[in-house]
């Protein structure tokens, strides 16, 4: 009777190895990696920027604004009425007090929405106002 209660375990092998700890590890360096990484902002459509010899690179706390040709003005690939451009600026300056601003004006596209969009930046007391362009 003995031997039926004492019964030897032999589905165990001889060394199992626990990845738990491994798996801590992966997840603790992809959360790493996500939060160190740069994002790309965009500005919510492709449009066709206009050449201009005097292109210049420009690297900060960017506001990315594309007008579409039909005049759609997008901001962080949101569409957004002309009459609350402003108060957009004034959000993220909030944020970032140093920010500029970067108009994607289409080739197309009317010079009026983006003489609105320079009236809103000037009203929000934006500094630095850029025109992309294809160098």
């Amino acid at each position: 009777m003995k031997s039926g209660l004492m019964k030897k375990r032999s589905d165990e092998g001889p060394g199992e190895i626990d990845l738990t700890p491994m798996l801590d590890v992966v997840f603790i360096l992809l959360i790493f990696f996500i939060v160190t990484s740069v994002f790309v902002t965009e500005a919510g459509i492709e449009v066709n920027k206009p050449a201009a010899s005097t292109a210049e690179p420009k690297s900060k706390d960017l506001i990315l604004i594309a007008v579409s040709p039909e005049g759609d003005i997008w901001i962080d690939g949101e569409q957004v009425d002309p009459r609350f451009i402003r108060s957009r600026f004034e959000l993220r300056l909030a944020e970032a007090p140093n920010s500029s601003v970067v108009i994607q004006g289409d080739r197309a596209a009317t010079n009026q929405y983006v003489m609105d969009i320079l009236r809103a930046a000037r009203e929000a007391q934006i500094a630095n106002v850029s025109i992309s362009t294809e160098a």
